[in-house]
């Protein structure tokens, strides 16, 4: 059962889902396509086949059509089953709404940062990675104005930035 933390960093996308274009691009300096709106999609990644796979949250960025769908996978600590899954999540959704699309792992945790950066060997010589937005990718929002523009950018910055040895810490 998902905890209260990965359901509250979830929240934040859903409330606004261009925050994980915000993240991308301001965070990991990700080259967004040009897009006029971010939606959420079904997480229901299910195929044909009876295994059934669910991401946490599938933001798609539109100009008309689909030009990125950003899964958003909100993760507290290694699970080595995810580089096995996540490489699913994408080409299925990429597949589902024939566009680029990326993963992107949100963490709080530096060294689940670390972990999850580590790219996927799929054979074949095949490397698959996932865009990581940990502590140091997450904006640091210190401006008030900002924060309050950007409301879930600035609560995603303070559960960031305000551990032990955080710029923000008190």
């Amino acid at each position: 059962m998902p905890s209260l933390l990965h359901e509250a960093l979830l929240l934040l996308f859903r409330n606004r889902p261009q925050l994980a274009a915000v993240l991308l691009q301001e965070g990991l300096h990700f080259d967004l396509p040009g897009y006029t709106d971010a939606r959420l999609e079904s997480i229901d990644l299910t195929q044909v086949v009876p295994t059934e796979y669910r991401a946490d949250l599938i933001v798609l960025l539109l100009h008309d059509v689909p030009v990125l769908a950003i899964i958003v996978e909100v993760q507290l600590a290694a699970d080595e089953r995810k580089r096995f899954t996540w490489p699913i999540y994408a080409t299925t959704t990429r597949a589902q709404f024939e566009c680029d699309t990326v993963v992107l792992v949100v963490t709080p945790t530096a060294s689940v940062a670390r972990w999850a950066s580590a790219s996927c060997a799929l054979g074949g010589g095949n490397q698959w990675s996932a865009w990581v937005a940990g502590p140091e990718q997450i904006p640091v929002v210190t401006d008030p104005a900002r924060a309050q523009l950007d409301p879930e950018l600035g609560v995603l910055s303070v559960m960031a930035h305000t551990g032990k040895g955080s710029p923000l810490a008190p």
